[in-house]
């Protein structure tokens, strides 16, 4: 049977989510559940590669099993051999040609700063911090020019393989919770670049203290250079939110070629 699985984790003490020799990852954690479980190896497909240190509230996986386990108890199941920093939400059968990755047609990440101004020990693991002043409504403007389709190399890491750095947004917020006192951006697009969202970050704190002009986004997109837009948010505030696979979920219903997205 071929399984859609929704899952949430705590990224700090993993090695990121894709496999990787003598590291804890959390696509090594699933594999060697679910081969205990089949008695045989199984590989799972994830519908994105998170890094070390960064946390998931949705992600999505796919995998053959060699067996008819109904969902419910596929997810107990799973729970039942998970570590505490993994929880299995949502298992489901699905067609033997959905992929997790190669079949999503948008994500959407959120980003969570802390504004105090010093670190908070509880909160250091699981938000940026930034203790400079911050206009919200200057990042509220600047995000406003992500939408649309843009090529984005000003925002990805020289790590990335990926040639094609044209990416669709379709949505950019940022909104204050004064509660915690933090501020959260959401970033909803096709697919998005190695750390982009992490450069986009950084580059929508500096426009939100002065340092740069409310609309410098757009000279980011014409110049092309990743050295101009210099910082990179801390992994521990990213947050794989969501993962969609409906056209009727994505503006416009065009499906996005997921096969170059993180």
């Amino acid at each position: 049977m071929h399984y859609k699985v929704t899952l949430a984790y705590d990224g700090t003490k993993f090695a990121g989510y894709q496999v990787q020799p003598a590291q804890r990852t959390v696509q090594g954690v699933l594999e060697h559940a679910l081969g205990k479980m089949a008695k045989q190896p199984v590989h799972v497909d994830g519908s994105g590669r998170t890094d070390s240190g960064v946390h998931a509230l949705g992600q999505v996986i796919s995998f053959d099993y060699p067996g008819n386990i109904p969902p419910k108890n596929m997810l107990m199941g799973l729970n039942s051999m998970m570590p505490l920093d993994i929880i299995i939400k949502d298992v489901a059968y699905t067609d033997a040609d959905f992929h997790a990755r190669y079949s999503a047609k948008g994500k959407r990440y959120m980003y969570k700063v802390a504004l105090g101004k010093y670190t908070d020990p509880f909160k250091r693991l699981y938000t940026g911090h930034y203790p400079y002043h911050i206009e919200p409504s200057r990042i509220q403007t600047a995000l406003k020019d992500l939408i649309g389709t843009h090529d984005f190399t000003s925002f990805a890491a020289s790590g990335g393989v990926i040639v094609d750095k044209v990416r669709t947004i379709y949505d950019a917020t940022c909104t204050v919770d004064e509660t915690n006192n933090e501020l959260i951006m959401e970033f909803y697009g096709n697919g998005f670049l190695y750390n982009m969202v992490r450069i986009l970050v950084a580059t929508a704190l500096e426009i939100g203290n002065g340092r740069r002009d409310v609309h410098d986004f757009k000279r980011l997109f014409e110049v092309k250079d990743r050295q101009q837009a210099r910082g990179t948010a801390p992994a521990s505030g990213l947050y794989l939110k969501e993962v969609y696979y409906d056209d009727a979920t994505t503006p416009g219903g065009a499906a996005a070629d997921s096969s170059q997205n993180k």
